[in-house]
């Protein structure tokens, strides 16, 4: 599919929608994970107002390793449970966390993130097989409709890569 120039709503109850539905449309048919993870860290990144960073984290073992982004350099492994990515993978939970500096043990890979939303993201089985990272360097800027908006997303984004449909992802 080719990238046709998207005029994205800045109203996230359009927004949104949007996303989920070129989201579909640029994976669709597309089999291989990594090509679709970069599509969809490019897209998000496109979409979403206010990121510096916008991209994935694999499981691999017990850290999580860098996958596709758009953005800064970033940090290359993250121990499971460590920072906000690896707390999402460890908990099977989104953390929607407004000040990354009042977040206990969070991992500053680019100084200028202020907030961050992380999904985690699920194979057939359940297991955790990566997580969904969005930075901003706006305190505050992720809300839960924002979390409920990006859900829909990484819900298209795990059925294309994972081979699943919504299980696993829980609406906090």
């Amino acid at each position: 599919m080719s990238y046709e120039e998207i005029l994205w709503p800045r109203e996230k109850e359009r927004l949104y929608p949007l996303l989920r539905e070129r989201l579909a449309a640029l994976l669709e048919g597309e089999p291989d994970c990594i090509a679709n993870l970069a599509n969809a860290a490019a897209l998000i990144w496109d979409g979403v107002p206010e990121l510096n960073w916008a991209g994935f984290y694999l499981a691999r073992g017990e850290e999580l390793v860098l996958g596709p982004f758009q953005g800064k350099p970033a940090c290359v492994r993250i121990p499971w449970g460590k920072g906000v990515c690896g707390t999402a993978a460890a908990s099977r939970q989104p953390q929607l966390v407004p000040d990354v500096h009042a977040f206990p043990g969070h991992i500053p890979c680019d100084g200028a993130s202020r907030s961050e939303l992380v999904l985690p993201l699920f194979d057939p089985s359940g297991r955790v097989a990566g997580v969904l990272d969005l930075d901003s360097p706006r305190k505050g800027r992720f809300d839960r409709e924002d979390l409920l908006g990006l859900l829909g997303a990484a819900e298209v984004i795990q059925a294309a890569c994972f081979g699943t449909q919504k299980k696993g992802i829980e609406q906090p």
